[in-house]
């Protein structure tokens, strides 16, 4: 109980922490920061409505009110789910722009990163059970694979496979020829997205399954080293047993770890790629965010991407302490 109670407490504090910087960026910008925003947003062809001006104290505070009541009043929208409002897309609020493209980054790559980690999990697995073997071949060609860059690998995909060969397409989540109003609930919409997402979730599992190879692998050779795996080897259990139970649960826990990381930069997106391919996820989003100095945008996405951060480590922090009774007794 008392591994768990620290951990809340750690992840709360973490938590105040991460959103108390949030709202201290914009502020500490050199410059009129609020004048810059203003006069873009009439540039744009937009106007100071109520919603509008209460978008703007959100993110830079109400003239004349201290920092105080600008933080107390930055926690009160925050706690109706109060965002602001996109300079850029001027007046769509930042929650809906933000909705509309979680759910394409956690659909590819949340499930670009789990295949990738059971890929990587099993076959690391393997590799270091059969360690000394032919099976120790595929680990130069996944050494190569984990200095291979996102960007690079993308480009060289939609080179080969989308402008030379015309086998998928180059941009986009879906076609626009045949979805002009947008997505929609249909077995035609879904089969477009997945056809477009072929490649880039090609991208991401491939540029990052040889990190779980690499890892396990070496996790497994020095676990079947340990004093319970040779006990278990002279009791003559089978030795279907001892690799999963005691050779592969073991030498999994660091790469659990890790997966959970790595599961909370899901809602981050593989940025690079996201742009390369000019898919609609989060990672395009908070690029376009960023060049465009949308700061309502900006600090709404980086939010999101920090609570899923910290509520993915918290969720993982918790089972690992379940399946691992070594992380409770160190407390």
């Amino acid at each position: 109980m008392k591994y768990y109670v620290r951990r809340i407490t750690f992840y709360v504090i973490t938590l105040w922490a991460a959103i108390s910087l949030n709202f201290l960026l914009p502020r500490l910008m050199p410059g009129d920061a609020r004048s810059i925003f203003i006069d873009k947003l009439m540039r744009r062809g937009g106007e100071i409505t109520p919603a509008m001006e209460n978008s703007i104290n959100l993110i830079f505070g109400a003239e004349n009110s201290s920092m105080w009541e600008q933080y107390l009043h930055y926690w009160r929208n925050l706690m109706r789910g109060d965002l602001g409002v996109s300079v850029t897309k001027f007046p769509a609020p930042v929650t809906e722009l933000i909705a509309a493209a979680l759910p394409w980054t956690l659909v590819l790559v949340g499930l670009a990163t789990v295949i990738s980690f059971v890929l990587g999990v099993g076959i690391g697995a393997f590799a270091g059970w059969k360690r000394g073997t032919a099976a120790d071949a595929i680990i130069p060609a996944m050494t190569l694979l984990q200095s291979v860059p996102y960007f690079w690998l993308a480009l060289i995909f939609v080179s080969l496979f989308s402008v030379s060969l015309g086998w998928f397409p180059i941009i986009g989540g879906y076609s626009m020829r045949n979805f002009a109003g947008g997505p929609e609930l249909s077995w035609a919409f879904l089969g477009s997205a997945i056809y477009h997402g072929i490649l880039p979730a090609a991208t991401i599992v491939i540029a990052s399954v040889g990190g779980w190879v690499l890892g396990m692998r070496n996790m497994m050779v020095s676990t079947l080293s340990e004093d319970y795996v040779t006990t278990a080897e002279a009791k003559g259990l089978r030795r279907s047993r001892i690799f999963f139970w005691y050779a592969a649960r073991n030498a999994s826990l660091p790469s659990l770890a890790a997966f959970g990381i790595n599961l909370g930069f899901v809602v981050a997106g593989s940025i690079v790629m996201e742009q390369v391919f000019t898919y609609p996820g989060v990672g395009k989003l908070m690029i376009n965010a960023v060049q465009d100095k949308d700061f309502a945008l900006m600090q709404g996405v980086f939010l999101v991407i920090t609570i899923t951060v910290l509520a993915a480590n918290f969720i993982m922090d918790l089972i690992y302490g379940f399946i691992d009774p070594r992380a409770r007794s160190n407390v």
